[in-house]
């Protein structure tokens, strides 16, 4: 004791200084990210937590790396540049990278800085080994773990290495690799600075990974443990492969011993080395099964102190378990909240609804009010809880054989969690499910267009009267009237008569499918009957663009000035061309009728076309390029005169069938009767939308006069609060800021999560298989939705505005909406990762008569853009031909 009250004696003068740029392990908690960075933060946070043991150390703070950065000043700039950088130019992102960590080792340690690390040294033991680790701003964050981004160092000894790796780990938040995953998840380079672990080293038997959740299902009560003998890093460099445990309800339900033939041990004057393992023990477990339960105890308290699931890296010497790390697992789907303990069963809507993607909470709470079925939220995507449907065997095969026909690979991920035993329970009397616009009973309707126009009619009455009621509400009195416009709103998308409708199409779709296979031996026979369809909203929406893309053609000053369009008021200019008022009246007519539409509609948030029409410019240049006059109704004769010609083929074959009058009358009747319904199947969610634009251009009213009133800083912030939210700040005039930058936040953090298209209240997230043997090896699986068979170019697209088709070419994207139809006009095939059999994309795909196979998994990341490949859109398979 007497030599270290003589440091503090000696250094009175200087402990400012030393605590500006170090700070003990065990002094530190959760809140000073800011200056020890997230590693350190979650060390120190993990130190006062009861039964765990981290080994002891200090942290060189960000104080010290922005002293060290103040010494290059061209740092600076050469940052700057980096920022500027095409993300996807990785020479460019790699030379710049290189070039700042060369100037950031080259720099020396302030000998301010250099004393207080030394000093540190001489509290902890000057010679003895530590691990010299990165510990950035932007690491070990609840929404990006930035694992493996930065770098460590093991067993380094002595003052003048420990400064020398501790210039290295600063230099190391400047790896192409960390650069690179800061650019995927929105964060600025120049924001995140680097401050540095210095803890004494373990030198363990065996060392390894404790997972809290399981990394690759997701379930929340199954543990996984990866254990290896000797040092860890053996594990994460993947030099040998370690033993996986896993653990369920305190008890090992799983195990692998892997043949572990060398480890990883330290050096006595520092560093690391191989060691062979005798043949023996090459086979011996790194844990005993009692040590594997007594981690996951451990790392189940660790988990309840953070309050989710964790990845722990841990070792284990003669005195037990030190927890050398401990971060959030930021790549599990997030569970819906639930008022009870009961398991749950949850079905996506996103993949029913083709979009994906995140929704901001203004989009999922107007959703969720406006909807016929209850619905709760997760990853900022929404979720329909079918638990009851599927605990009563009386609701469960009835919904199962729905869903299935829809998507197969939903029904097999149902199938997946119903056969975990008693996970999902038998009820027979659990009453009745609540209700879904499935449900809707096929009362037997009469095969007349009449009803069709009768439907549009009353929606057209419907959404006039709203525009006009709407007008004159504002302030409180907004929310109180559109609460009883989502009334409304929900009564004409559950009309009786409109879901008989939207059935009866289906129906008899199915039922030409199945009777024309099994008298004919002719698959998905539908999907040529039901070309040009009439009255299909979205598909007319595609080939009217051709029409707009007809009268910008008549116009060469327009073309050329639509091809240098980068903002929003090109429809204020066109006038000053030569045709430019035609073309601008062509484009206003069709945004009058269409421009509530967009991608990703479903939620609200969303800018519309009428919001931002530079959208469609990219769609309107291609047409004027790939097609002539007149090509909208030429496009919808000859899908016209195709389906006549099927029509009367099927027929005559019919008729030479044994029984066959009666077959071939009851063919006839039902292809009328899809031709008279099929197209109504688009109109319901045109009547949705319409309406949503209608409400969201209330609310963005309302949000100004917020702006206006100093309340709101900007008109989007009411996007990230709940539609109840928004009212309550209408009304008080108060907002919570803190509040509308974490929503931000949580928001862009969703985008990195996959949401699965079943998820289990244990977290389980579940894909659905297909299953099939029928497809030639290598070739990718998918659903046919629309018959026929077409070889081209692909272009992988996720962004409509980003479209440059060519004729023949293959739209290979995620997911399409309503919104996609205008490129659907211009290509050959259709191939997307999320669908089914009766979603908007596969709909109009058979309305254009374009081979199309949805529901391939991967699609936009195993086909590359440019490859030629071939959609089988009968047999539902990809082929990658070159």
């Amino acid at each position: 004791m007497l030599g270290h009250g003589h440091y503090l004696h000696k250094w009175e003068g200087r402990q400012r200084v030393i605590d500006r740029y170090v700070s003990d392990l065990g002094g530190i908690d959760a809140t000073r990210v800011a200056l020890v960075g997230g590693k350190a933060a979650q060390l120190g946070a993990l130190s006062g937590v009861e039964g765990v043991r981290v080994p002891a150390g200090f942290c060189v703070t960000t104080d010290a790396f922005r002293r060290v950065v103040a010494k290059a000043p061209s740092l600076d700039e050469r940052l700057g540049r980096l920022s500027r950088t095409d993300p996807d130019d990785r020479e460019e992102i790699r030379t710049l990278s290189a070039d700042i960590r060369r100037t950031i080792e080259e720099i020396a340690v302030p000998d301010d800085v250099a004393t207080a690390i030394t000093g540190a040294l001489t509290r902890f033991g000057e010679r003895a080994g530590y691990a010299v680790r990165s510990s950035a701003t932007a690491e070990d964050l609840p929404t990006a773990s930035f694992a493996g981004q930065q770098d460590t160092y093991l067993n380094v000894v002595g003052p003048d290495a420990i400064l020398r790796h501790v210039g290295r780990c600063w230099a190391s938040l400047f790896t192409e690799r960390a650069v690179a995953y800061r650019r995927r998840n929105g964060i600025d380079d120049r924001s995140v600075h680097m401050a540095v672990v210095v803890q004494r080293m373990v030198f363990p038997h065996a060392a390894g990974v404790l997972f809290t959740a399981d990394p690759v299902t997701g379930n929340r009560r199954v543990a996984t443990v990866d254990a290896g003998p000797g040092l860890g890093e053996a594990l994460v460099s993947g030099m040998v492969n370690p033993d996986v445990f896993a653990v369920r309800d305190g008890e090992i339900v799983a195990r692998t011993i892997a043949a572990k033939q060398r480890a990883l041990h330290a050096l006595p004057a520092g560093g690391t080395h191989e060691v062979a393992i005798d043949p023996h023990r090459q086979r011996q477990p790194a844990l005993t099964d009692a040590q594997v339960l007594e981690l996951v105890r451990l790392g189940r308290r660790i988990e309840a102190h953070f309050g989710r699931p964790q990845d722990i890296e841990w070792c284990l010497d003669d005195d037990g378990f030190r927890i050398v790390q401990s971060r959030p697992i930021t790549t599990l789907f997030p569970i819906p909240e639930s008022d009870d303990r009961e398991n749950h069963v949850y079905v996506s809507v996103g993949h029913g609804q083709m979009m994906t993607d995140p929704m901001k909470p203004l989009g999922l709470s107007v959703w969720q009010l406006t909807a016929m079925a209850p619905m709760c939220t997760a990853g900022g995507r929404l979720f329909v809880d079918v638990t009851r449907r599927l605990a009563s065997p009386a609701s469960r095969t009835a919904f199962l054989d729905l869903v299935g026909r829809g998507d197969p690979l939903v029904r097999d991920a149902l199938e997946t969690v119903l056969a975990h035993d008693g996970f999902v329970p038998s009820l027979p009397d659990a009453g009745p499910p609540e209700p879904l616009i499935v449900d809707a009973a096929p009362t037997p309707i009469e095969t007349d267009p009449a009803i069709v126009a009768e439907l549009i009619e009353r929606n057209r009455t419907s959404v006039d009267t709203l525009r006009r009621d709407i007008r004159s509400k504002s302030g409180p009195a907004l929310f109180d009237f559109l609460a009883e416009a989502f009334a409304e709103h929900k009564r004409a998308l559950g009309d009786p008569l409109s879901l008989r409708v939207v059935m009866a199409g289906m129906e008899a779709t199915w039922w030409l499918n199945d009777k024309l296979w099994e008298w004919l031996g002719e698959k998905n026979a539908a999907d040529t009957l039901t070309l040009s369809a009439p009255g299909n909203v979205t598909s007319e929406m595609g080939l009217a663009l051709l029409d707009v893309a007809d009268e910008i053609r008549r116009h060469p000053e327009v073309v050329a000035y639509l091809r240098d369009v980068e903002d929003e008021n090109f429809l204020d200019e066109l006038p000053k061309l030569a045709g430019g008022v035609e073309a601008r009246d062509a484009v206003e007519a069709y945004l009058d009728r269409y421009g509530m539409r967009c991608v990703g509609e479903i939620d609200i948030t969303r800018p519309r076309w009428r919001e931002r029409p530079s959208t469609l410019v990219p769609v309107l240049l291609d047409h004027v390029r790939n097609f002539e006059p007149g090509a909208a109704e030429r496009r919808f004769e000859e899908g016209r005169q195709r389906a006549l010609a099927k029509e009367r083929d099927v027929l005559t074959r019919l008729r030479a069938l044994p029984d066959g009058d009666r077959k071939a009358d009851e063919t006839k009747r039902m292809i009328d009767r899809v031709r008279t319904f099929i197209g109504y199947r688009e109109y319901p969610k045109y009547g949705i939308i319409t309406r949503y634009f209608v409400y969201k251009q209330a609310l963005l009213a309302e949000a100004d006069r917020l702006v206006r009133a100093g309340v709101l800083a900007d008109r989007e912030d009411c996007f990230h609060l709940t539609f109840r939210e928004f009212h309550d700040v209408v009304r008080s005039h108060r907002v919570d800021d803190r509040l509308i930058r974490e929503r931000e936040e949580a928001f862009r953090s969703y985008h990195a999560l996959t949401p699965p298209r079943v998820l289990t209240s244990d977290g389980e997230a579940v894909n659905g298989s297909y299953r099939r043997d029928d497809v030639p090896a290598g070739a990718l699986v998918g659903l046919p939705v629309s018959a026929g068979t077409v070889e081209g170019r692909a272009r992988v697209i996720l962004d409509m505005a980003q479209a440059d088709l060519e004729a023949g070419d293959i739209l290979v994207t995620a997911h399409t909406d309503p919104s996609w139809s205008p490129l659907f006009v211009g290509i050959a095939g259709l191939v997307t990762e999320v669908g089914g059999l009766m979603t908007h994309g596969a709909v109009i795909a058979r309305e254009y008569g374009l081979p199309a196979v949805v529901g391939v998994e991967g699609a936009t990341r195993l086909i590359r853009d440019g490859q030629r490949i071939r959609v089988h859109g009968t047999d539902g398979y990809v082929e990658i031909v070159s």
